[in-house]
């Protein structure tokens, strides 16, 4: 026969095409389920009101999910799930945040020594196998046994794990949470001073940088510093480190606002000075070092933020070679300290 007729598995049936206008989709497909639903009118969202009745969809998995949970509680005979309430419903399975009070590990040898010296609670002193024995070792295996410390010898690489990586100098130490000192009893143990020196720190996020500036703070007789609680860096095991044990003899305040906090020093008879790079007055012409001074120092990259720019009563710059933009937070908070202590000294 002619053509190809008796070819053999050839089609049969003809090829439809799809529905002209249609995008590939017939009419069915193409009707929306349902409307989104507005934040307000979702039991699951924080901002539901409460006044929209919940949709069915979610009704149902709801009661299936509080079934459940009765019938795993109180296997047979279980009381009858409890009825719905109003108001916004938390979503179970969430991750929990980790606990903010875990123990923190000092490293350093420095660091443990000031920390063991200063009485600073401590849970466990570890010291690594085959290290050379100096003596900041020797005094806090020694102070450590007369306080009935655990002292736990690891090897190298356990303390490396432990320390994620840090330079530990082969010893650290175990310690409870940072005690932050009350801001309130920070600034009346400072007014007990002949001439109150403070520092505020304005949204630092490195605790090094904090580490560091509490460093200077100890070298040049300051009284205490204080930091916002939320966008800024608080006493960490890397901020402990980096002080060299300054961290134990010099407070640390955590403030909720700190524009309050600044007004509040300045109503106690302190003059707040801002390092700005671009301040009309020089830190080697600052008068008011000889009275009650709070040195607030700004942000990495960003210096101080606008409010608080404008609650301190001086803007002073560091003098700098052309150069050089600006200096490190920790480093300008250095250089105000020292001048300052060298006015007062030569006073």
């Amino acid at each position: 026969m002619p053509g190809n007729d008796q070819r053999r598995n050839r089609r049969v049936s003809s090829k439809k095409g799809a529905t002209i206008g249609s995008g590939g989709k017939n009419k069915r497909s193409l009707k929306p389920k349902s409307s989104t639903l507005r934040a307000e009118e979702r039991p699951w969202h924080k901002a539901y009101s409460g006044e929209h009745e919940t949709p069915k969809t979610t009704a149902r998995k709801q009661e299936r999910e509080r079934a459940k949970g009765s019938s795993k509680v109180g296997g047979r005979g279980a009381a009858a799930p409890a009825p719905r309430r109003s108001g916004p419903k938390v979503t179970p399975g969430r991750k929990s945040t980790p606990p903010k009070d875990s123990p923190e590990l000092l490293v350093g040898r420095n660091p443990v020594v000031e920390a063991l010296r200063a009485h600073v609670p401590s849970m466990a002193l570890y010291v690594a196998q085959g290290i050379d024995v100096d003596d900041r070792i020797k005094e806090a295996v020694r102070t450590a046994g007369d306080r009935g410390i655990a002292i736990l010898e690891v090897s190298r690489g356990e303390l490396d794990r432990m320390t994620g990586g840090v330079l530990h100098q082969g010893v650290g130490l175990q310690v409870p949470p940072y005690a932050y000192e009350p801001f309130e009893d920070l600034l009346a143990s400072s007014l007990e001073q002949v001439t109150p020196l403070l520092v505020a720190l304005d949204g630092v996020t490195d605790p090094r940088n904090l580490g560091a500036t509490l460093r200077s703070a100890a070298a040049f007789g300051a009284h205490g510093i204080f930091v916002p609680e939320r966008r800024a860096a608080g006493i960490t095991a890397t901020a402990w480190r980096t002080s060299a044990g300054a961290a134990a003899r010099v407070p640390v305040a955590r403030v909720t606002n700190l524009t309050r906090a600044i007004k509040a020093a300045q109503e106690a008879g302190f003059v707040a000075v801002g390092l700005d790079a671009d301040g009309d007055t020089s830190v080697y012409d600052l008068e008011a070092a000889a009275g009650p001074l709070l040195i607030v120092v700004g942000s990495e990259g960003r210096g101080l933020s606008r409010l608080v720019g404008q609650t301190c009563d001086l803007r002073v710059s560091i003098p700098m070679a052309s150069t050089v933009e600006s200096l490190n937070a920790s480093v300008a908070a250095a250089v105000a300290l020292a001048e300052v202590a060298r006015r007062r000294a030569a006073a």
